[in-house]
């Protein structure tokens, strides 16, 4: 028997026994469905045996482990109801692109056309699978064969094997999923994981849910020329948002394809092919020289409409808003103009004023920390012509400041304001709207793992944070990403609702960046004790960290928005 400590609570089970048995013991105490476990402070699958005493805890679709769980587990599903509906002949690749609106924005390339048709054949194909619950996303690891283990009685029959990563090679090669191959082709680890259900076979990065009973929410849409995969929330987890497609911000994330596509440069295992040959040096070249024309194309839209005074700038955490600020205001100078940079936050409250959250911590992110009836009052003495003394907030002493500064506008002159809640006109709700100019800026990677598997574009952004934290605030990796569900929340409410009211939107994503912010962020990752609630997430990183190959930042220019996070920037970021 095997002592198993469950909410500080001892319990005992014969060794052998699967978590998926435990948790179904357990299952009554939760809202949601359990679909992994944590182990002595590691990630588990639920199929996985007790086999020495040990303590575990339960995640379900209500947290973003489970919730991405779910996630890949519904991709499994419809790659493999595709397969079945259009014909295996019929797909040279199906490709799960970008998220938008709470799913996955997916192509097909092959012998047919997406159509309405193939979408509900597919949806009932997945719902015949999910229904059969009987051929698993997950079983044992069994080396180079197919044994199959059943975990108890005749329900779970598992198909879960560890493979060679040169088995894997071969093995995708024939299934004519060759951005896999790449993959593993620079793959350092010595084994891979890969699922099937049935015949279909395929790998994902990350942990599946039991079974395929357990994928019950989804649903799918023709879009422009493909079609998403809907799927829930962690906040929702039973429930399937409603489809809201946001048409700036995909069109943002069709240009960035388009950028892969110039680079012929579209997955982790091509990026590494390019580095192993040498070529980082110009791919780092013409990266950075599609930013510099991208925001050349803004100031001189700007500069061409001389009613814009105030050029509004917000994105989420992480998304080089300080560095484009900069980038940009040489480029309105170049147009002849004259910028002036405005931070947002030096129009805080007092901080004896600042709003608290709900476990009593000073809440910076929302509007009504903000003195908003002061920054209305300048912004508009300004735009009359009038002088303005300008306020500098001190983060010391929690208090507004004027140490002398005042500015007055001329004809050529500009506002560059930065701040998050730049997009949200109650911030500006007395300038006239078109005196504004609203730019959304966000790091949208046009890269992916491989083709069923997304780079994160929010991981992208915490990896930037963690390498930009330690190097400038001192804030260990552990601190950045125990505050990162709060950013992330404070994102949700304050940013991402008004991203569609912008005139322009900024990709400042690099194709690049995660080969150079790897060796920075890895020592920083490995230094999270295993017993830290965070370190849970540092390995997910680590791993993913572990696909790029590693590159220098000697050839980062000094103006490139990636110098904010690691150093060496000509700005003072």
């Amino acid at each position: 028997m095997c002592k198993v400590i469950i909410n500080d609570v001892e319990y005992e089970y014969p060794e052998g026994t699967s978590f998926l048995k435990i948790a179904e013991d357990f299952q009554k105490d939760y809202d949601n469905k359990i679909v992994l476990v944590i182990k002595d402070g590691k990630l588990t699958e639920l199929f996985k045996k007790v086999n020495h005493d040990c303590r575990i805890s339960f995640l379900t679709v209500a947290s973003k482990p489970g919730n991405d769980a779910y996630r890949r587990s519904a991709t499994l599903i419809m790659m493999k109801a595709f397969y079945d509906v259009v014909g295996r002949k019929n797909i040279e690749k199906i490709y799960v692109q970008y998220s938008i609106s709470r799913g996955y924005y997916c192509t097909l390339r092959g012998k047919v056309k997406i159509s309405q048709e193939i979408i509900d054949e597919v949806k009932l194909r997945m719902r015949a699978i999910v229904s059969e619950n009987i051929d698993t996303l997950n079983g044992v690891n069994t080396k180079l064969d197919w044994e199959r283990t059943y975990l108890y009685g005749d329900v779970f029959k598992n198909y879960t094997r560890t493979i060679g990563t040169t088995a894997a090679e071969q093995m995708f090669s024939r299934h004519g999923m060759y951005d896999k191959e790449k993959l593993f082709r620079f793959r350092r680890a010595s084994k891979v994981n890969v699922y099937s259900i049935k015949d279909f076979e395929d790998y994902y990065y990350g942990y599946m849910v039991p079974s395929t009973g357990y994928i019950k929410n989804f649903d799918l849409f023709l879009y422009d020329e493909g079609f998403v995969i809907q799927l829930p929330t962690t906040e929702e987890p039973d429930k399937v948002p409603e489809f809201c497609p946001q048409e700036k911000l995909f069109n943002v994330l069709k240009e960035s394809e388009k950028w892969g596509e110039m680079y012929k440069i579209d997955t982790v295992g091509a990026l590494n092919d390019e580095i192993s040959k040498g070529n980082i040096r110009d791919i780092m070249l013409v990266a950075e020289a599609l930013q510099e024309k991208k925001i050349a194309e803004i100031a001189t839209v700007i500069a061409n409409d001389r009613s814009k005074k105030f050029i509004m700038i917000a994105g989420p955490s992480s998304s080089g808003k300080t560095s484009f600020s900069h980038r940009l205001s040489i480029q309105l100078k170049a147009n002849g103009l004259n910028p002036y940079p405005i931070g947002i936050d030096n129009y805080f409250v007092d901080r004896e004023f600042t709003p608290r959250d709900k476990d009593g911590k000073y809440n910076f992110e929302i509007l009504e920390a903000i003195d908003v009836l002061q920054f209305n009052k300048d912004m508009t003495n300004l735009l009359e012509g009038k002088e303005v003394s300008m306020p500098t907030y001190n983060f010391i002493t929690g208090k507004r400041e004027y140490n002398g500064e005042t500015l007055k506008l001329g004809s050529d002159d500009i506002l560059v304001i930065e701040g998050i809640h730049g997009l949200n006109d109650k911030l500006s709700y007395t300038l006239p709207k078109e005196s504004k100019y609203k730019i959304y800026i966000s790091a949208l990677t046009q890269l992916n793992i491989d083709e069923h598997n997304r780079v994160s574009t929010t991981d992208g952004r915490l990896i930037r944070r963690i390498v930009r934290d330690a190097r400038t605030r001192g804030i260990s990796a552990k601190q950045t990403i125990n505050r990162w569900k709060s950013v992330r929340d404070g994102e949700e409410s304050n940013i991402f609702p008004f991203q569609e009211q912008a005139d322009v939107m900024f990709n400042s994503a690099l194709i690049y960046e995660l080969c150079v912010l790897k060796q920075f962020a890895e020592p920083l990752l490995f230094g999270i004790e295993r017993d830290c609630p965070e370190f849970i997430e540092a390995n997910r990183l680590l791993k993913f960290l572990d696909y790029f190959l590693g590159v220098d930042t000697e050839d980062i220019p000094k103006n490139s928005l990636l110098r904010e996070f690691v150093g060496g920037s000509c700005f003072n970021v």
